[in-house]
C-alpha cells in the first residue's frame, strides 16, 4: 500500500531524511519511532505531499507522490501533531466544511459524517465551538477531519501527544479499530505507544532508518540469544554453583527468591542446548524445576541497544 524508495530531504545544508526506504502493507499499523528531531515529521510531510523530496519518491497505493500528488492526497487522511482546526467554527460546521472541501455532498456526505461522529465519539460536542473543546476532543475532531473522505491510508503525527491516560487509551483503541479497514502510519517517540499499537516498527534516527520490521523480528534480531529464567527448589548456593558449572551457560545472575526457590537469569550460548542441560541437571540432582522460560527482551532493551552502538 505504501512504498518508500530512497527518500532524502534537505533543508539547505541540513539533511533531515537520508536515503529512507520501507514498505507498509494493506491494513497494517506501522509505528514510526524515534527521538525528537529524528525526521519523523519531515517523512510524514513528504508522504502527504506537503513537501517535495530532494531525492527519491514514494508510491501510495501505486500512485507516485512526485508525479501525481493530487491523486495521492485523495486517498490519504492526515492528522498533524497540532490538529488543523478552525477555532471560530462549531464542530458540525467544521466537519461539514472539510467534507465539502473533499468533494463530498448530499447522501454521501451525511453517511460519512454519521460514520466519523460514531467512530471518533464526538457526538457530545457536535454543536460546540471548536475553541471550547478540551485537548482530547480537539484530537478527536482532528481525526474526524482526516477520516471524513474515507481514505485508504491514514497518517498520524504523534496522535496521543498531550492527552491524559484515559484519552490515550481511547485513541489507541480507535487506531486499532481503523486498521481493520485502513493502512495506518503513526509517529511517536514513546516506546509504550509503539509497542501497544503498531504491528511493524520503522525506527529512525538523524534521518536514517536504523531498524525496520515486526516487533517480534526486531526483538530477535537485535538482542541475540535471549537469556533464560531458571528457578530450582534447592539451596541458592548449590544451585548457583551447579548452573555456573554448565558449559552451555555464559553467566548466572541471582534475581531473588520466588516461593522460597532461588531464581536466576542465565545468559547462554544457545537456548535449546541450555534448556536440555538445565533439565538434565534438575533430574541428576533431584531438584524440582519451578521455572524454566525464555526471557523475551523488552522493546526498551531493543531501542537502547540500537542507540548505544
Amino acid at each position: 500500500m505504501i512504498e518508500v524508495n530512497h527518500l532524502s530531504m534537505s533543508y539547505g545544508p541540513i539533511l533531515a531524511l537520508d536515503d529512507v526506504s520501507f514498505e507498509a502493507k494493506e491494513r497494517q499499523i506501522v509505528g514510526l519511532l524515534g527521538p525528537n528531531g529524528a525526521g519523523k515529521t519531515t517523512l510524514m510531510r513528504v508522504l502527504t505531499t506537503f513537501f517535495y523530496p530532494t531525492q527519491g519518491t514514494a508510491r501510495i497505493n501505486g500512485i507516485d507522490i512526485t508525479q501525481d500528488p493530487l491523486s495521492a492526497r485523495k486517498i490519504i487522511g492526515y492528522l498533524p501533531e497540532t490538529p488543523p482546526l478552525y477555532m471560530d467554527m462549531r464542530v458540525d460546521e467544521f466537519i461539514n466544511f472539510v467534507g465539502q472541501s473533499r468533494g463530498l455532498g448530499g447522501k454521501k456526505l451525511k453517511e460519512r459524517i454519521s460514520w466519523v461522529v460514531e467512530a471518533t465519539k464526538i457526538g457530545d460536542v457536535w454543536k460546540h465551538m471548536v475553541s471550547e473543546l478540551s485537548l482530547g476532543f480537539r484530537q478527536r475532531v482532528g481525526l474526524a477531519q482526516a477520516l471524513i473522505h474515507d481514505p485508504k491510508i491514514v497518517i498520524l503525527d504523534e496522535p496521543t501527544s498531550g492527552l491524559d491516560p484515559m484519552q490515550i487509551i481511547l485513541m489507541r483503541k480507535l487506531i486499532k479499530d481503523l486498521a481493520g479497514e485502513k493502512t495506518i502510519i503513526f509517529s511517536t517517540h514513546i516506546l509504550q505507544e509503539a509497542s501497544s499499537v503498531a504491528e511493524r516498527l520503522v525506527i529512525i534516527d538523524r534521518g536514517k532508518i536504523i531498524a525496520n520490521g515486526l516487533i517480534s523480528e526486531l526483538k530477535k534480531e537485535k538482542t541475540g540469544v535471549p537469556p533464560l529464567l531458571v528457578s530450582l527448589e534447592a539451596q541458592k548456593e548449590e544451585v548457583e554453583k551447579a548452573l555456573n558449572a554448565l558449559s552451555t551457560l555464559k553467566g548466572v545472575k541471582y534475581l531473588g527468591n520466588i516461593n522460597s526457590a532461588p531464581r536466576f537469569l542465565c545468559s547462554n550460548l544457545g537456548v535449546n542446548e541450555a534448556i536440555k542441560s538445565i533439565n538434565a541437571l534438575a533430574r541428576e540432582k533431584g531438584w524440582v524445576l519451578a521455572e524454566l522460560s525464555v526471557k523475551e527482551p523488552s522493546l526498551e532493551e531493543v531501542f537502547l541497544g540500537l542507540f548505544t552502538k
